[in-house]
């Protein structure tokens, strides 16, 4: 028993430790970047080079603008510090990656690895072999299995070629497009319906051909995680595991805990903060949507995926637990959540930052450390609507589409005053919590 306790105290103790100790990821790793954009820019040439070479003439130019247009974006994206080049992260997807290509030939060998500072947990691979993992992935899903389930669905992507046949699928259908907005000028009545009805079919087209794009992924990227040592049944937890996220956050947030964090020495709380807006008198059904939301899906529903795979192989069928994570992976998932916060910053969506600090503190997490964030945060706030680009940093409510819980926190962000926004961000940036 006495061991017992000993090495609860212990535990505790790393955990505190881990807490006050821990600083943020630094991006200022200079020479990696320099050295992943140079290999980056030559992948990406030799890329243009191969298009123009196997799709001649007007196709080829068309594929090869998109890919500079590309390569311009994503440059940008790694020079603005939006991914980090940390060991920890990176042995951990480059093992799995072996894993998975063991009993898998046709994953490609020239794959680049980065880690995105984004909290949403996916995952992407471009035409050059660059595979992007964002840092959500580890907060969110449960165990190394679920994490390589996800890769092998985006590897399904990447040997399927998808994102190529999307480009290119793009270029025809811009050449048909052409050819029948010519002939709707040459008519006089209804052009603006015949042009909404060109857009509307490329537009539900496209979503059509993305949802069956994803459906192929999960069958070659569970045949791929199935020849490899994981447990087959991970792969449908991991979907599961996806569809219960959302981007905000599921957790409700607690009117005690605006009371517990708001309620300040030089400051109390007011309640006209928690007054929500009035949408009762406004009637949804009176507006008729132009487009069918269902068909401009890109992805199906995950329910559906799901029940496709298990149609395809039986032995998903069975039901199981989630397997218990390995000691590398927790130690990255701790990391991941303590970097949600830097990556809300980073991004500038301070607002989500603020409402995830909330909830961390709710759960109590790390209660200085996220303290700190708040204040961090709310001094944003105040600049913003000191500036009056408050839009740009704070979401609108949308009774629609957020949860209850996050349109409570919208109403009482917009109640705050200029002042007392200040004083809340004064009061935390100070560390006199």
């Amino acid at each position: 028993m006495m061991k017992k306790l000993i090495s609860f105290f212990l535990l505790c103790l790393s955990a505190a430790a881990f807490a006050q100790l821990y600083q943020p990821i630094d991006t200022a790793d200079y020479i990696k970047r320099k050295d992943f954009l140079k290999i980056f820019s030559s992948d990406m040439e030799t890329l243009i080079r191969k298009s123009k070479t196997e799709y001649p003439g007007k196709k080829g130019s068309e594929l090869s603008k998109i890919y500079k247009e590309f390569s311009v974006e994503f440059e940008k994206k790694v020079k603005e510090k939006n991914f980090v080049f940390n060991s920890v992260f990176d042995v951990k997807v480059k093992s799995l990656i072996a894993k998975l290509r063991k009993n898998n030939p046709q994953i490609p060998e020239n794959l680049k690895i980065l880690i995105a500072k984004d909290n949403t947990p996916n995952a992407y691979c471009f035409a050059d072999g660059t595979f992007v993992i964002n840092m959500g992935l580890f907060s969110w899903l449960n165990n190394d299995d679920q994490l390589a389930a996800v890769m092998a669905h985006e590897l399904g992507h990447k040997i399927s070629d998808h994102g190529l046949k999307v480009f290119l699928n793009l270029i025809d259908q811009d050449v048909m497009d052409k050819t029948v907005v010519e002939n709707i000028k040459l008519t006089k009545i209804n052009q603006n319906k015949m042009a909404f009805d060109v857009l509307r079919n490329r537009v539900y087209k496209k979503g059509a051909e993305n949802r069956k794009q994803e459906m192929q992924a999960d069958s070659l990227g569970y045949i791929i995680f199935k020849n490899s040592d994981f447990k087959k049944v991970q792969f449908v937890n991991a979907l599961k595991r996806l569809e219960d996220f959302d981007t905000i956050s599921p957790r409700v947030l607690k009117v005690e805990t605006y009371k517990k964090y708001f309620n300040l020495p030089n400051q109390q709380f007011k309640e006209r903060w928690l007054k929500k807006e009035d949408f009762s008198l406004y009637n949804y059904n009176h507006y008729k949507e132009k487009l069918n939301k269902d068909s401009l899906r890109t992805h199906p529903e995950i329910i559906l995926r799901i029940n496709q795979l298990k149609k395809n192989f039986p032995e998903l069928k069975a039901e199981m637990p989630d397997e218990k994570p390995s000691e590398s992976f927790t130690t990255l998932e701790k990391i991941a959540r303590m970097e949600t916060l830097p990556n809300f910053y980073a991004s500038e969506d301070y607002g989500v930052g603020i409402y995830s600090s909330l909830q961390f503190l709710q759960d109590a997490e790390e209660e200085e450390y996220y303290k700190k964030w708040l204040g961090k945060c709310f001094i944003k706030i105040y600049e913003g609507r000191k500036n009056y680009n408050l839009n740009r940093y704070l979401d609108r409510v949308d009774p629609k589409n957020q949860s209850e819980s996050y349109q409570q926190f919208l109403n009482f962000m917009w109640n705050l005053s200029l002042e007392e926004i200040k004083n809340i961000a004064d009061y935390y940036q100070n560390n006199k919590s």
